[in-house]
């Protein structure tokens, strides 16, 4: 039965009503089967009873039984389902790589099988004698990328020339002029930087919002100082401008006025010498009568 549970898939458990997997199964005649709730809530909704599968009709309504097996076997593979479902691990701990199914928090990972076991796959290294000879460390998670790919030794060293991880033999190597530094203490010092940075960012970014606020500020200010001066300088020039329209007219009226008295007197003086003229015609007359 354990072999077998392993082809156990969802169909084989739903009810073909509700498609879920069966709560409390019962058979039909016909010899398909459904929740009870199911196939109950079904013929209470027909006028005939029949089979929802193959159309099978009844004569009268079937009085249906729990199927106790197939009852245990949903049982059975619900929890399957959900323990399947539920991580094994949590987010922040190495799972074994040797589980299958459900897996075990690792306690130990081997650098030289790249593996990590929990306590129950890792008594081979400690009981066989040619896995005892094998390095075993804490958890450790993505082994292979943990590795130098030139050496296969664990990446235990910082370079700081060239700021890679480099292990034993590389420092023998192709780093051997190098400074390097225990990974671990790379890690607390780049730790360390990045917790500093991650405690001046939000007063950086707090520091930069003011200045945006104040800048706004600023702005808002300006348009106002702005708006005033151009509502001022309009009162300025429209006052400007009706003293120079009423100079323009009183400049006009002047002239006009100046102009009338001018034609006055001379119109007045074309009179006088007309009526001199006219005065002076009996003279003339009697000085050519004398001629």
């Amino acid at each position: 039965m354990a072999s077998a549970n392993t082809c156990w898939s969802v169909e084989n458990f739903s009810c073909p009503i509700c498609l879920d997997v069966f709560s409390s199964p019962v058979t039909t005649p016909c010899g398909h089967n459904f929740c009870r709730t199911c196939i109950t809530k079904f013929w209470d909704e027909q006028v005939k009873f029949k089979c929802p599968v193959c159309n099978k009709i009844f004569d009268k309504r079937p009085d249906v039984h729990v199927n106790i097996l197939l009852s245990e076997l949903a049982a059975q593979f619900r929890t399957c389902v959900r323990v399947k479902d539920q991580p094994c691990v949590e987010s922040a701990e190495v799972p074994c790589d040797v589980c299958t199914g459900t897996q075990l928090k690792a306690v130990k990972s081997c650098l030289v099988c790249l593996i990590s076991y929990c306590q129950t796959h890792l008594e081979p290294h400690q009981r066989v004698v040619g896995l005892k000879k094998h390095r075993l460390v804490e958890p450790m998670d993505s082994l292979e990328d943990r590795m130098c790919k030139i050496h296969t030794r664990l990446l235990e060293l910082f370079c700081q020339t060239e700021q890679v991880c480099v292990c034993q033999f590389c420092t023998e190597t192709d780093h051997k002029s190098h400074p390097v530094v225990p990974l671990t203490e790379e890690y607390e010092a780049k730790r360390a930087k990045l917790g500093k940075i991650e405690i001046e960012v939000p007063q950086m970014i707090q520091e930069r919002k003011l200045k945006i606020k104040e800048i706004r500020d600023t702005v808002e200010i300006n348009k106002k100082d702005a708006d005033r001066e151009i509502a001022d300088g309009g009162k300025v020039l429209t006052a400007l401008i009706c003293c120079v329209e009423k100079c323009r007219d009183d400049f006009n009226q002047t002239v006009k006025e100046k102009l009338k008295s001018t034609v006055k007197q001379a119109e007045d003086l074309i009179k006088e010498l007309e009526q001199e003229i006219e005065d002076q015609g009996p003279y003339s007359q009697s000085i050519l009568s004398y001629r």
